[in-house]
């Protein structure tokens, strides 16, 4: 749906600055500022996926500040977007959600310089960031080359976490597990935008694993062969999983990219699941030159993203995903 409505938008007037728009789903926009230097701008937000309002705030924003680091840029600058239905919830409760997304913001160093809030039915909260990144360091989701390796840095599963966690069904090593990853900046793509041996780079959201790829693939033309046994999991998220435990978005993401994923037959129908799985503040997908791929997964493993791992390489020839 998303995809549809874009391409029906009208065209903007070209811009010589606007060096990344909506064209092939990246992740934020950048816009150039001199000859140097990029802006990057970027907004997301959501209602809680956890019952507690400090963690939820500390999730949005890990989620928002994602995408800056995912086109190599450091983010800069960010303001609050707020919706709070003030006759349900007391403004303590906001508060801490505020809090939250302030604690995130300080430890990635980013200054909150205000925001807008509205009364909604529901809560919400979110960022719209901006960041700065020079203009031979970006990365986008397309500029990938056939034998890149593909590094993907945290496991797959908060898309079956957050939903046990809105049942109640959720335990509180499950819990623990999801606050962990869901609030792990993804601030090594501000150091991975530096290097020419990374080509092309995203986070892994909405869209799941397969979605992300596809866009990388069909953006680049190039496909991609993954080794199934090679991607990480969430401990808990695949219990959750193999129980079966779904989300209404993996469905969608399946009928959406199906088409042009080739998957091993037999293959579980939890674990299909989960490579479609829309993950919250997710993992960044990095394809790189296969030379500097055990370098690189090095430095995430440094960095603390214990789970990340090389999970195949890029083809050429047509955008076809094989898993095997």
């Amino acid at each position: 749906m998303l995809h549809e409505l874009l391409a029906n938008l009208p065209k903007p007037d070209p811009d010589a600055n606007l060096l990344v728009g909506h064209e092939t789903g990246d992740d934020a926009a950048v816009y150039q500022i001199d000859d140097t230097r990029a802006m990057v701008a970027t907004t997301d937000f959501f209602m809680p996926v956890v019952d507690d309002p400090y963690e939820f705030g500390r999730i949005s924003a890990t989620n928002a500040l994602s995408d800056v680091y995912a086109v190599g840029g450091r983010p800069v600058l960010a303001l609050a977007i707020v919706g709070m239905p003030i006759d349900k919830i007391s403004t303590d409760t906001f508060r801490q959600v505020l809090a939250g997304g302030a604690a995130v913001c300080k430890e990635a160093g980013v200054p909150i310089a205000g925001g807008h809030s509205i009364d909604t039915l529901e809560p919400i909260y979110g960022l719209a960031a901006i960041g700065m990144v020079d203009i031979s360091n970006i990365k986008r989701n397309i500029g990938a080359r056939p034998g890149d390796a593909l590094i993907l840095g945290k496991g797959l599963g908060t898309g079956f976490l957050a939903s046990a966690m809105k049942s109640g069904t959720i335990t509180d090593a499950a819990y623990k597990e999801m606050i962990e990853t869901t609030t792990l900046l993804n601030d090594i793509g501000a150091d991975l935008g530096a290097r020419e041996d990374v080509h092309a780079m995203t986070d892994i959201t909405g869209f799941g694993l397969l979605g992300h790829l596809s866009e990388v693939c069909q953006g680049t033309g190039l496909g991609a062969n993954l080794d199934l046994s090679a991607i990480p999991l969430l401990a808990s998220g695949r219990e959750l999983a193999e129980a079966g435990v779904n989300t209404g978005a993996t469905g969608r993401n399946r009928v959406a990219f199906a088409e042009n994923v080739r998957l091993p037959s037999g293959l579980p129908d939890w674990h299909n699941n989960m490579l479609y799985d829309p993950q919250t503040a997710g993992p960044l997908l990095v394809a790189c030159d296969p030379g500097a791929a055990n370098e690189i997964l090095a430095l995430f493993h440094a960095r603390g993203y214990d789970a990340a791992a090389i999970i195949g390489h890029c083809t050429a020839g047509d955008p076809v995903i094989t898993v095997s």
